[in-house]
């Protein structure tokens, strides 16, 4: 296995986290309100779900229908019905006595497991990215390469999640957020809602699909 190989593996991590979803938005939330320190605390939850869907997409690469499509369609009803959960409780935000959102999450280690593990964008986007840069190479990859991808992908993880905590630390996007935070929040759970929808039905067309 070539170097670029493992080039190609990061740059889809990097790629991978930095395309804007339901994950990014909490995560402003989380950062611009509570500071870098909550918003690393998010990412280093989220940061299993990028493994277990990169473990995943890099089995579809390798093995090639490895995985059923059941397993992905089940698992995206729960992702929907998390996400419709969400934003919904994002759309009665209101604030405390002391004037913070009481739709903030309280546990940003938890929240990032969570999201992290039930993304809506988590496999096809993973897939997506990662067959865009090793399709060319499928050729040259067997099971042994999985570790190697896999731990350049994390590297690529890595470096986006620090510049997403570089962002929503900066002063300007928490001086924003701290005058539009409901707003911005009311906003989220309708595409956290569109989100959840959206899962919901693509994963009940694909099982009825197959079952028809």
């Amino acid at each position: 296995m070539t170097l670029s190989i493992l080039l190609s593996a990061a740059v889809a991590g990097v790629t991978y986290t930095l395309i804007p979803g339901p994950a990014f938005l909490a995560l402003l939330g989380i950062g611009a309100s509570r500071g870098r320190r909550a918003g690393a605390g998010f990412l280093a939850g989220h940061f299993a779900g990028d493994i277990v869907w990169a473990t995943l997409s890099l089995v579809a690469i390798i093995g090639a229908h490895s995985v059923s499509r059941n397993f992905f369609d089940i698992l995206g009803l729960v992702c929907g019905l998390y996400l419709c959960w969400l934003g919904f409780t994002a759309l009665r935000a209101k604030r405390d006595e002391a004037g913070r959102l009481k739709a903030e999450a309280k546990r940003p280690v938890l929240r990032g497991l969570t999201f992290g593990l039930t993304n809506p964008k988590g496999y096809p986007v993973s897939i997506a990215m990662f067959t865009a840069l090793l399709a060319s190479s499928a050729d040259q990859l067997d099971w042994s390469a999985l570790p190697a991808l896999l731990g350049a992908a994390c590297v690529g993880f890595i470096l986006a999640d620090i510049v997403l905590v570089v962002f929503v630390g900066a002063g300007l996007v928490r001086r924003f957020y701290a005058r539009y935070d409901i707003w911005i929040a009311r906003a989220s759970g309708l595409i956290f809602i569109g989100f959840g929808l959206h899962a919901l039905s693509e994963s009940l067309s694909g099982l009825l699909g197959r079952r028809a």
